[in-house]
């Protein structure tokens, strides 16, 4: 059978360096470096198992060239001093015994030195950078992670605006970082030219306002970066691999960077004896959704013309960031249009993902869901985590070894705290039968997977882990005494999720006012006749029955693709709770021409949601939507809701439909039930224990997986 992501598996080759395949692990920051700036254990077993599961180029990010001044992260990494070099000589060797190459990337923050602002220290700058705008999102930050939130001290701004000593000071900072990588059995350096770090930040026009040589025209503007790279070059030898990180483009910002300087960066970069280049994008943050346009983008492949561009214009090879899809990088690397594909949050989702490439089994990859909760985790000053794989940053503590006595497993409820556990258990030698009352699995998460579609995948991917020689699953089966003789498990996990019942709200019980679980179950087909019934006209339940709904419960995408014809929802909808569920639910129907007004009685919405992901869905229900805080719903009439605002006025607002998308908890009803007529030792996970969403049903069924 033909690989159709062979072209990522070919060999390539960067300036001396030969790596055994085209995937690269971006450089991200993981904010694992304790409080010394020391690469320990943590870390270093972080990188290594990337390259353990056959990553062909690890590249660290990012290392600071003046530690502990000029970071951006709290347990940044240090490079500045000969002390850092053992640490850091641990991660070669590491990811050396698995095959792979490693580079790391060298940075100074300049005036993204967040933690330079929380200590008072002056923050490095070309020139003091005008005013920014602060994203409405912000306040959707709570006060707890406020608390913790980067860059938030007592002290007020400290600028410094480099003069010529303090510009040769940087350079040879570069230098000195470049030649300790080096003696730390490093391949290669990656020079940080990008994010409006130290040299984006001289590069810009928007942000270098200098009247000097080293600001004005572009020449001047980029001085800097011919300078470090000319010291790094000297100071590493022409064999040495170093390549720069570049802006393609400063998005909104206007007199920014653009694609016409960035082709010159990249052919400076050449011309100065760099041997690649690393393409990404930077923005301001006008919306919180910014970030999320760069650097970290939500949109597929979000840099692919930037890096096809470049790639035309110079001669040496290119590295590509940017939510790169694997049969598009596949298809780009086989085009010619890069020569390496550089992943960040995908690897921490899989490590194990290119050797799972190389096996032909990319249904077997592990998806990242877009979540942000690996970048928020660095906001609040706490190291990088994955939602879907329990054991980003814990490699040496979570590890999934054989079980010395295999059990006889009983998982009940297929949703995914049930599958992980199962799948974690299975891998153990464990037989597990998992048991779902409804006719599919996935619970809780088919309905996620309807309101953001990426959560599809991550339904998809442990559904194919299910097919395992250990797993039995059986449909449409409740637990009861009986089932407990035939089966005569070792051990049970309860993971029936979480309850949603409908608060006491006068009219709440009327036939257009849905609870989220009644929504639920009328869309993914679990138990849907019963809700139909009591919620659908004669003529509602005929389209939903014509419509297909009830035939495809096991396909999200196909759902997606219905909803957008039918959906039991008028013009008008009230989604009452702006928590992680309703307001992605906004974003959904939103999407749908729905007139959305979200309604909640906090001041905070979605902090269920990871910060990142919660600005985006925050920003896209303001826009396109009403989200009104403080306002407490007092009645639902046929045709509105009636709520007062903070100020304890009475407000009305038209509702065809109403959505009660509040009041959730966990539910242990049923491990409760089953407690009463065993004594099989029995346990709650997932949302059935504590409510926790994806993120806290994948990592509670794989600890319970783990500790069988």
């Amino acid at each position: 059978m033909s690989n159709p992501h062979a072209s990522l598996l070919q060999a390539g080759r960067i300036g001396t360096m030969e790596l055994k395949n085209r995937i690269v692990m971006a450089p991200m920051g993981e904010n694992y470096g304790g409080t010394d700036g020391v690469c320990g254990e943590r870390a270093q077993a972080y990188y290594a198992e990337r390259a353990k599961g056959g990553t062909g180029l690890v590249i660290m990010g990012t290392a600071a060239i003046s530690w502990p001044t000029g970071t951006s992260e709290p347990h940044q990494l240090g490079i500045s001093e000969d002390s850092f070099i053992p640490g850091l000589a641990e991660v070669t060797r590491r990811v050396h015994e698995h095959g792979g190459k490693v580079a790391i990337q060298i940075n100074h923050s300049g005036k993204i030195a967040a933690n330079d602002r929380t200590h008072g220290r002056e923050m490095w700058v070309s020139s003091i950078p005008p005013a920014g705008p602060v994203a409405e999102a912000m306040r959707t930050v709570t006060p707890k992670e406020f608390s913790t939130f980067v860059g938030v001290g007592p002290y007020p701004d400290r600028y410094r605006v480099m003069d010529k000593a303090d510009i040769e000071q940087m350079v040879e900072w570069f230098a000195a970082a470049a030649l300790r990588a080096k003696q730390a059995n490093f391949d290669a350096v990656e020079v940080h030219g990008a994010h409006n770090y130290m040299i984006a930040n001289f590069l810009s026009p928007f942000f270098n306002s200098r009247t000097d040589e080293y600001g004005g025209s572009y020449e001047n503007r980029s001085r800097l970066l011919r300078e470090v790279l000319t010291a790094v070059r000297e100071r590493v030898g022409p064999d040495f691999p170093v390549w720069v990180r570049i802006d393609a483009e400063e998005m909104h910002t206007p007199g920014g960077i653009t694609m016409e300087e960035a082709l010159k960066t990249a052919k400076l970069c050449e011309e100065y004896g760099a041997n690649a280049i690393n393409v990404s994008a930077y923005a301001r943050l006008p919306t919180g959704t910014a970030f999320t346009d760069a650097p970290i983008p939500q949109k597929q492949n979000a840099y692919r013309e930037f890096a096809r561009d470049i790639k035309k214009a110079v001669n040496i090879p290119i590295i590509s960031a940017g939510r790169w899809e694997l049969d598009d990088a596949a298809a780009a690397v086989t085009d010619g249009e890069i020569d390496f594909v550089a992943m960040g949050r995908k690897l921490l989702a899989d490590p194990e993902l290119a050797n799972k490439l190389q096996a032909n089994a990319a249904k077997n990859v592990r998806p990242c869901i877009y979540c942000y909760a690996c970048v928020s985790e660095i906001f609040i000053n706490k190291g990088i985590k994955c939602a879907v794989n329990a054991q980003t940053g814990h490699e040496t503590t979570k590890t999934i070894t054989f079980a010395e006595k295999p059990k006889h497993v009983l998982i009940v409820g297929g949703g995914p705290s049930g599958m992980e556990a199962a799948r974690v258990a299975a891998l153990r030698g464990h037989r597990v039968t998992l048991v779902e009352r409804s006719d599919r699995l996935g619970g809780t998460l088919f309905f996620a997977a309807l309101a953001y579609p990426e959560n599809g995948r991550l339904l998809d991917y442990l559904v194919k882990q299910m097919d395992h020689p250990n797993i039995q699953v059986r449909f449409n089966t409740t637990v009861d005494a009986k089932l407990l003789d035939e089966l005569k498990p070792d051990e049970i996990l309860v993971g029936t999720g979480a309850k949603r019942a409908a608060p006491a709200i006068p009219g709440a019980d009327q036939s257009h006012v849905w609870s989220g679980d009644e929504l639920r179950r009328l869309m993914t087909g679990d138990r849907a006749d019963e809700v139909a019934k009591a919620k659908l006209s004669l003529t509602e339940r005929a389209m939903f029955k014509a419509g297909g709904m009830l035939k495809v419960t096991d396909s999200t995408a196909a759902i997606q693709s219905l909803s957008k014809l039918w959906m039991p929802l008028g013009k008008k909808v009230v989604i009452v709770g702006a928590g992680l569920v309703g307001l992605e639910l906004a974003e959904f129907l939103i999407e749908r021409g729905r007139e959305v007004t979200v309604l909640d009685p906090g001041t905070h919405p979605g902090s269920e949601l990871a910060i990142v992901r919660r600005w985006r869905v925050y920003d896209a229900v303001k826009a396109h939507g009403k989200l009104l805080m403080q306002s407490n719903v007092t009645r639902i009439d046929r045709k509105e809701v009636i709520w007062t605002d903070k100020a304890g006025e009475e407000q009305r607002c038209a509702a065809d439909s109403v959505v009660l998308a509040i009041g959730a908890e966990a539910d242990s009803t049923v491990a409760d039930q089953l407690q009463a007529i065993t004594q099989i030792p029995l346990r709650r996970i997932g949302d059935c224990n504590d409510l926790g969403y994806i993120e806290g049903a994948m990592h509670s069924g794989h600890a319970a997986g783990r500790s069988l």
